[in-house]
């Protein structure tokens, strides 16, 4: 039913849009920093230990732990496809001050 609603907006959005000429947005986005999405004031666990299998083709992004109602959950790891001239930059836990802030992991340039 959710699903129905949802596609008879996006068609009617895409009408609208049709009819008043549209608008394309172009832009650039640079982030210097890999981005911290979490900040707490208790240190995390310590990671789980994993078993990671050699997938050809495949980087394996870490698992994590992350800060939920009040309490430290499992985010299970993930095989992700290489990505040609990037090397993939793992997220980390660091202390800035007394709080304990997630950097997400990044793809990066050789």
């Amino acid at each position: 039913m959710h699903l129905r609603k949802l596609l008879s907006s996006l068609a009617l959005a895409g009408s609208l849009a049709a009819a008043s000429g549209g608008c394309v947005v172009e832009g650039r986005a640079r982030v210097a920093e890999p981005v911290a999405v979490v900040e707490v004031d208790q240190e995390p666990p310590p990671p789980r230990a994993v078993v990671v299998e050699t997938r050809p083709g495949f980087v394996y992004i870490g698992g994590r732990w992350n800060w939920v109602g009040g309490r430290w959950v499992w985010i299970d790891g993930r095989y992700e496809r290489e990505r040609p001239g990037y090397l993939y930059e793992q997220g980390r836990w660091e202390v800035r001050g007394n709080r304990h802030v997630w950097i997400e992991g990044r793809w990066r340039a050789r």
